[in-house]
C-alpha cells in the first residue's frame, strides 16, 4: 500500500516540494528511568500544526553532538520536565527541590546558549524557561513558596490537577512585549490571558539581555523574552496541551525559524563585508582572536555564528599620544604603530591560517569564501599615520591598506576634521597630493570623520569614487559626523557609498536608547535619498559601535534577518552586505591598471 499521494511520491522523489522546505524545530527530549528518551505528542504535534517540522533532540552532552544538532535545526523548543539541578546557579539543593534530571541539564543549557549565540529562534515551556534563564545568567526558585510574592492573601495555587487542556488562572501580558503581539487577539481589556499551569519551580530573574513579559496575579513570572531584538521567547504554562489556544506561540516560532533559515541559506550565498572594525585597539589588552574573547565584539567564533565573512580591521591613530603595545619599543610614532598593528593582524591570520585569511582584492574575499576561511582586510583610521611623508602611501599600499580615512576627530596636515577648527577649511594642499597618490596606488579615500569642506574638495579632486566607511545620516540624528542629504546626493553621483555605522551617537539623540530599529532607519533613509547602489554598513565593532540586536558580530545574521522582513531582494541585500563598497574598491585597484 502507498501511503503519499502521487503529488507527495513526485515531491519526494525530485525534491522540489514545499513539505521539504518547511522549517525544521528542534524539541529536546525529556529522560526517564527507564534510560529511555521521551516526549508528548503534543509539543511535536503543535509544531507541526503549526507549518515545521518537528525533529526530536536526544539529550547528548557531547560537544560535537550539540553542534552537529544546532547545523540541522532552524529553531530550539525547550519542553517541559523534571527540576534542573541547582549547583548549576551555585545553590546547594532545598528540601523542597523536586527530582532533577542530570541526563538533560547540562546538553540543554549548552545547546540553549550556543544556539542563543547563533540568533536562532528559542521557545521555552515550563522547565524550558528556566532553563533559558539560567542559561542566559537568570535565577530559579528551587520551590514557588521560596519566592516573595505581592501578597499572602493573594497567592495562587501553580501545580493544579485540572486536566491539562483547561484554563487554571489567568496571567497580566506586559504591553509592547512580543508575547503581546502574539496574543493580542486573545487578551481581555486588562491585557489578560487566561492559561493552565503545572510547576512548583520559578523564574526569580530573567537573564542578561532578557526581560519579564508576563506576571500572575500573584507576581509569579509567567513569561520572559529578549530585550535586545532576538527571536527568544519562554512561557512557564503549557501552550502546548491548549491545542487553539496555544498554537500562536508555535506559529511565531515557526515564522522565526523560516525566517532564520532563509537568511542562514542566503548567507550561504552571500559575501558580507563589515567595512570598518576596531578590534585592534583592544590589542594591547592581549585578546584572543581565535576564542569567544568576551573583551572584544569581532573574534572568529562570533564572525562565525554571525555568519560575517569580512571585516577591514584599521589602525587606529589618535589625534594626541599614540598608543603603547606590548612588546614594542616605548615610544611609537603614528607610523611605527601603525605598522605594528599590521604585523599583529599578520600573525593572528598565520596562527589561524586553516580558518583566516587576509585580503586586498575582491576577488580575494569571494575565493577565501569558497576556501571556507574568514577574510581580514587593513586599512588605516586618520592620515596621520603618514607622517607627512606622501611615499608612505606606497609603503602601506605595498603592506596590503585598501583605504585611508583622511582624518579623525581633529584636522591633521591632509584635510580638516567634522570635529575640528577649520585649519585648512577643506582639504589641505598636502591633502590634494595624498589623494592624488592614494587613486595612482588604487587605495580607496574614505571621507568618514571630514569635515563637509573637506568633503567636498575631495570629491572634487579624486579621480575615483570615495567612500564613507562609517557614517550615518544627519537628518535622522544632527551629529558633525554625520552626513547631510546633500552631502549623500553627492556622493552618489559620484559613485560612492555611505556604510551605516552602530556607533549610538550617531543613530539616536539619546544613544542609550539607540537599538537595531535606528541601524534600519538610517539604512532606510540613505537609500531613499542616495539609492540602493550606494549603501553599506560599517559597525565601527569595538570602536564603541554596537547597539541591541546588532551588538557584536555574532548578531550580524539578524540584520540580513531584518532586510528580509523589509522584503529586500537578495540582490539588493548583497549589494548592502558589502557589494556595493566592493565595487568601488574594484573600480579604484582597476585604475592602477590604466
Amino acid at each position: 500500500m502507498n501511503f503519499f499521494s502521487i503529488e507527495e511520491q513526485a515531491a519526494l522523489a525530485y525534491g522540489n516540494t514545499s513539505l521539504q522546505r518547511k522549517p525544521v524545530v528542534g524539541l529536546t527530549a525529556n529522560y526517564d528511568d527507564e534510560h529511555s528518551a521521551r516526549l508528548a505528542d503534543a509539543y511535536y504535534k503543535q509544531v507541526a500544526a503549526a507549518g515545521a517540522v518537528p525533529v526530536i533532540i536526544p539529550p547528548l552532552s557531547e560537544s560535537t553532538a550539540v553542534l552537529e544538532t544546532l547545523q540541522r535545526i532552524d529553531a530550539l523548543l525547550l519542553t517541559g520536565g523534571a527540576d534542573i539541578n541547582p549547583l548549576f546557579q551555585g545553590e546547594q539543593p532545598s528540601p523542597l527541590l523536586g527530582g532533577i534530571n542530570h541526563e538533560r541539564d547540562l546538553p540543554e543549557l549548552l545547546m540553549t546558549r550556543l544556539a542563543a549565540n547563533r540568533q536562532m529562534p528559542i521557545l521555552g515551556i515550563c522547565r524550558g524557561i528556566q532553563t533559558m534563564a539560567m542559561a542566559m545568567g537568570g535565577r530559579v526558585a528551587q520551590d514557588l513558596s521560596l519566592v516573595d510574592r505581592d501578597s499572602s492573601d493573594n497567592l495562587l495555587k501553580h501545580s493544579q490537577q485540572a486536566a491539562r487542556h483547561v484554563p487554571t488562572h489567568s496571567i497580566k501580558v506586559a504591553s509592547d512585549t512580543v508575547l503581546h503581539s502574539i496574543f493580542k487577539d486573545c487578551l481581555d481589556s486588562e491585557g489578560m490571558l487566561p492559561v493552565n499551569s503545572f510547576h512548583h519551580q520559578a523564574i526569580l530573574s530573567a537573564g542578561k539581555g532578557m526581560r519579564v513579559c508576563a506576571t500572575a496575579p500573584d507576581g509569579i513570572i509567567e513569561g520572559i523574552e529578549s530585550s535586545e531584538h532576538k527571536p527568544l521567547l519562554a512561557v512557564q504554562w503549557h501552550p502546548e496541551c491548549m491545542a487553539e489556544a496555544g498554537l500562536p506561540l508555535f506559529r511565531w516560532l515557526t515564522a522565526k525559524a523560516e525566517e532564520y533559515r532563509q537568511a542562514q541559506t542566503l548567507h550561504d550565498r552571500l559575501l558580507t563585508l563589515d567595512t570598518h572594525c576596531d578590534t585592534p585597539m583592544l590589542f594591547p589588552k592581549g585578546i584572543d582572536f581565535s576564542t569567544r574573547d568576551s573583551r572584544i565584539l569581532v573574534d572568529l567564533p562570533k564572525m562565525t555564528e554571525g555568519r560575517l565573512d569580512a571585516t577591514i580591521m584599521v589602525a587606529y591613530i589618535p589625534q594626541k599620544a599614540t598608543p603603547q603595545l606590548p612588546d614594542e619599543p616605548s615610544e611609537l610614532t603614528p607610523f611605527s604603530y601603525a605598522n605594528a598593528i599590521f604585523d599583529r593582524i599578520e600573525k593572528i591570520v598565520a596562527q589561524n591560517a586553516t580558518r583566516l585569511a587576509l585580503a586586498r582584492t575582491p576577488a580575494d574575499l569571494w575565493r577565501n569564501k569558497c576556501d571556507g576561511r574568514k577574510s581580514i582586510m587593513i586599512g588605516i583610521e586618520n592620515g596621520k599615520a603618514l607622517e607627512g611623508d606622501i611615499r608612505n602611501i606606497e609603503h602601506f599600499a605595498k603592506r596590503g591598506i585598501v583605504y585611508i580615512t583622511l582624518c579623525h576627530n581633529g584636522d591633521n596636515d591632509i584635510c580638516d576634521s567634522a570635529k575640528g577648527s577649520a585649519t585648512h577649511g577643506g582639504v589641505s594642499d598636502f591633502g590634494k597630493d595624498v589623494i592624488a597618490e592614494m587613486n595612482r596606488l588604487g587605495v580607496m579615500v574614505d571621507l568618514s570623520h571630514a569635515a563637509e569642506s573637506s568633503f567636498y574638495d575631495a570629491l572634487d579632486i579624486s579621480r575615483t569614487s570615495i567612500v564613507c566607511s562609517h557614517s550615518s545620516c544627519c537628518a535622522l540624528c544632527d551629529h558633525p559626523r554625520n552626513l547631510t542629504d546633500d552631502q549623500m546626493r553627492a556622493l552618489a553621483a559620484k559613485g560612492g557609498v555611505c556604510q551605516i555605522t552602530l556607533y549610538p551617537g550617531f543613530l539616536c539623540k539619546n544613544p542609550d536608547e539607540a537599538t537595531i530599529n535606528d541601524a534600519i532607519a538610517h539604512l532606510e533613509h540613505a537609500i531613499n535619498v542616495m539609492g540602493i547602489d550606494h549603501v553599506g554598513l560599517g559597525t565601527d565593532f569595538d570602536g564603541d559601535g554596537g547597539v541591541p540586536g546588532l551588538a557584536d558580530a555574532s548578531e550580524l545574521t539578524l540584520f540580513t534577518r531584518r532586510l528580509l522582513r523589509q522584503r529586500y531582494s537578495n540582490e539588493d541585500i548583497q549589494k548592502i552586505w558589502g557589494g556595493n563598497f566592493l565595487r568601488v574598491m574594484q573600480q579604484v585597484q582597476d585604475l592602477t591598471k590604466q
